[in-house]
């Protein structure tokens, strides 16, 4: 076939083929061309995409971010509210015991019963308007604490008196609760108040104000007898049976004191003893708050409001009070000394002080602890 073709033909056959191998080229290179094109095209939208998807991203997230940040980390408290509650704390602590001025309460433990009680109560009906938020354990150690401070009232009168008592005690819980907030004692964290040089001043004079009060001489009056009017009677009296603490009495009809171990000591051993109690008993007082701002502070999740953790004190109080109680029937073989006219007194007594203590706890968080407890422990 090849010998038939005449040399015209083969040109020709020539000339198509290298027609088509340009035109191969030429689609080769059209086709590369385009390719190169769809694939910046492609790589152009991808970029765009993935640039305004980041951009979108991120602005969400920034949006995101913004609007966490904005929101306020539970309740939070502006300080007029916390000066507010310091204010009525003082105006209730300083009249809360004013119910029971008029009655005899005898060596005062059923008397804190009595009162722990109607604390109780009150910190229960805040449980219940908090929505019953998360119970901690660890607050109930600060009512113990604050309970067996409490509980060295009556033998701090007996031995150094209710006034010099109070401003011992008073000024160490001052003392107490200002350091454990500004030094972050125990594990909280520490609350640098925002003009230090001032808040050091203030401390300073209390602090040598407590020097002038332990030298202060003390006279406490010695109460022998019990009147008829104030007194548990052995049957009844006009408003009917009640019971019988004591079995013992003397010929004019009058309840005899029982001897205690304070009726031994002297007066300078009654001075000392006294002022220690009464210093432990204000430490007690500074740490009692402890407990729960370690909560607050330590506890992933914790509620940052006070009031949250009320309840949970206010339970530890009266735990503390039951037990202390118990021991103290125990110890006087189950012939406590009652006084049912004390009864009343000591709830209303013990509703004001829980509500001024309630009142505390937001100063507190408004505040700062370092602010507060001098404020609050000064005044009232």
């Amino acid at each position: 076939m090849i010998d038939n073709m005449t040399t015209s033909d083969a040109t020709t056959v020539l000339e198509m083929t290298t027609s088509a191998v340009t035109t191969f080229d030429n689609m080769t290179t059209s086709e590369a061309t385009t390719g190169t094109t769809v694939l910046e095209m492609t790589t152009s939208a991808v970029t765009t995409m993935f640039d305004n998807m980041t951009t979108s991203a991120a602005a969400t997230g920034t949006t995101i971010f913004e609007m966490t940040t904005s929101l306020p980390p539970g309740d939070v408290y502006p300080e007029y509210v916390g000066f507010i509650c310091a204010v009525g704390s003082v105006l209730i602590f300083g009249s809360a015991f004013v119910p029971t001025k008029k009655f005899e309460m005898g060596d005062g433990v059923f008397y804190q019963w009595v009162l722990c009680g109607a604390i109780w109560c009150v910190g229960l009906v805040v449980n219940i308007v908090r929505g019953f938020p998360t119970f901690y354990p660890l607050s109930m150690l600060g009512g113990f604490i604050w309970c067996t401070g409490n509980i060295t009232v009556v033998p701090i009168v007996q031995t150094v008196g209710l006034g010099l008592g109070s401003l011992i005690w008073g000024t160490f819980n001052l003392l107490t609760g200002w350091a454990s907030g500004r030094y972050g004692w125990f594990g909280i964290q520490a609350e640098p108040p925002t003009d230090i040089l001032l808040n050091d001043l203030g401390i300073t004079f209390a602090s040598i104000s407590a020097l002038f009060w332990i030298m202060v001489k003390a006279e406490v009056t010695e109460t022998t007898d019990i009147s008829d009017s104030q007194r548990i009677l052995k049957g009844e009296d006009d408003n009917g049976p009640i019971i019988s603490v004591n079995n013992s009495f003397g010929a004019t009809g009058r309840e005899k004191r029982e001897k205690t171990y304070i009726d031994g000591m002297t007066v300078m051993q009654k001075k000392i003893f006294g002022t220690l109690l009464s210093c432990g008993s204000g430490f007690c007082y500074g740490i009692s708050f402890t407990p729960c701002i370690y909560v607050m502070n330590n506890y992933q999740g914790a509620s940052q409001n006070g009031l949250d953790y009320v309840f949970g004190h206010f339970s530890g109080i009266l735990a503390t009070s039951t037990l202390y109680f118990l021991i103290y029937c125990a110890a006087k073989k189950n012939r406590p000394s009652v006084f049912p006219r004390a009864i009343l007194p000591g709830i209303v007594s013990g509703a004001m002080w829980a509500v001024a203590y309630s009142g505390w706890f937001v100063a507190n968080e408004a505040l700062s602890e370092p602010v507060a407890f001098p404020i609050i422990s000064t005044v009232s």
